[in-house]
C-alpha cells in the first residue's frame, strides 16, 4: 500500500450486488480511511444473470491513481457465484501471493482452483447461504469476508458505508446487512493446498489480439450464438426446481411457462397412461426463475436450495450428444 496501489476485481453476475459492493468499498476507503481510490464496473446488458466485473484500486494518500484501465493483475479476486469458476478468465491475472475469495457452501474445493498459484490464499464463504438466512444479499457477506481477510480495510468504516447506502432507501435492510456482514467476516474458511501453479496466473487480454494478419474475414461472426451450447447456470441465485416424478401428471404446464425450454420429455412406457412423460430437467439451460414451480398444479416441482453438485446429479441432458 505504501509503494503501489492495491487492486481488486469482483467477478459476478447481475443481481448479486458486485457493482454496489465496489462502490461501497471505494467510498469507505476514500471518504472514511483517507485513501486514494477508484472504482468502475464493466458489464454488457444490465440484467439479472449477465456477467459483470467490478474493479477497485486503492492506495495510500501518497500514491496517486493515474489509470482507469481494467484491473488485469489483481491482488485479490472475489467471486460472487461458483458457476463462474468454470470460466478460466475468472482466475486470470491473480498475483502469486494474492487472495482468492469465492462463494460456495462447505465441501471439496472445485478442481478448477488447482490453476491458482500455490502461494495464493484461498478463502471460501457460503455467501448466498448466509445472505438467505439473514434476509440480506451476498455482497454484504463478501464485504465482511474481505474486511476479515485484509485488516487495513477497517471493518467499521466499510460497515458504516454499507449502512449509509441503504439507510435512506431501505432502512429495514440495515440490521440484516449488518448481521450478514459480521457473519461473512467471521464465518469464512481458509482453504489449504488448493492451488498448484507456480507464479502469477497469466492475465487475460481485455481485447482480442487481432491485427491485419489475424483478424477474421469481414462480415463474419466468428463466435455465433447457439442455444444448444448456451449455459444459463450462472444466472441462478441459489434455488432450482426439483421434479418429483411420482407426483407429476405430465400435463406440460411447466413447459408452457418455461422461458428457456429446459424440460426433457420422452416416450411413456408401452400401454402406459401417458404417451409422453416428463423425464427431468436439463439444468444447463435453467436460469432459476421458478415459474414452473409457481405454475405446477400437482406440486411435483419444488423450489430447492442449490447445493454444490446437486444440479449435475439431477440433470437429464436435453441434447445427450453434446459434451458439457
Amino acid at each position: 500500500m505504501e509503494q503501489r496501489t492495491f487492486e481488486l476485481r469482483f467477478d459476478s453476475i447481475g443481481g448479486l450486488g458486485a457493482h454496489a459492493a465496489g462502490q461501497i468499498l471505494a467510498t469507505a476507503a476514500v471518504l472514511r480511511m483517507g485513501m486514494n481510490g477508484s472504482h468502475f464496473s464493466s458489464y454488457g446488458s444490465e440484467k439479472k444473470g449477465s456477467r459483470i466485473r467490478s474493479f477497485i484500486r486503492l492506495g495510500s494518500a501518497e500514491v496517486p491513481i493515474r489509470t482507469s484501465a481494467p484491473v488485469e493483475r489483481p491482488d485479490a479476486i472475489v467471486v460472487f457465484h461458483a458457476a463462474l469458476l468454470r470460466d478460466p478468465t475468472t482466475l486470470a491475472g491473480l498475483r502469486r501471493s494474492g487472495t482468492f475469495i469465492y462463494d460456495a457452501p462447505p465441501g471439496p474445493a472445485p478442481a478448477e482452483l488447482a490453476a491458482l498459484p500455490r502461494a495464493a490464499r484461498v478463502i471460501r464463504v457460503d455467501a448466498r447461504g448466509i445472505a438467505s438466512a439473514e434476509r440480506s444479499r451476498p455482497n454484504a457477506v463478501l464485504l465482511g469476508t474481505l474486511c476479515g481477510a485484509f485488516p487495513f480495510l477497517r471493518e467499521r468504516d466499510v460497515l458504516d458505508a454499507l449502512t449509509e447506502e441503504f439507510a435512506s432507501r431501505r432502512p429495514e435492510a440495515v440490521a440484516s446487512n449488518t448481521r450478514a456482514f459480521e457473519r461473512g467476516r467471521t464465518e469464512h474458511e481458509v482453504m489449504e493446498d488448493v492451488g498448484h501453479a507456480e507464479g502469477d496466473v497469466p492475465a487475460a487480454a481485455s481485447e482480442p489480439a487481432w491485427g491485419y494478419l489475424t483478424q477474421p474475414v469481414g462480415g463474419v461472426v466468428p463466435l455465433p450464438g447457439n442455444t444448444a451450447w448456451n449455459d444459463l447456470s450462472a444466472s441462478r441465485t441459489g434455488s432450482i426446481p426439483v421434479l418429483d416424478r411420482e407426483k407429476c401428471a405430465h400435463c406440460g404446464v411447466c413447459d408452457l411457462v418455461c422461458p428457456d425450454l429446459c424440460f426433457v420429455w420422452g416416450a411413456g412406457p408401452a400401454g402406459g397412461r401417458f404417451e409422453r412423460e416428463l423425464m427431468g430437467i436439463d439444468y444447463r439451460y435453467c436460469k432459476g426463475c421458478l415459474r414452473c414451480v409457481e405454475s405446477c398444479p400437482t406440486g411435483a416441482l419444488a423450489k430447492t436450495a442449490e447445493t454444490a453438485g446437486l444440479a449435475d446429479r439431477l440433470r437429464v441432458p436435453l441434447f445427450p450428444g453434446i459434451v458439457g
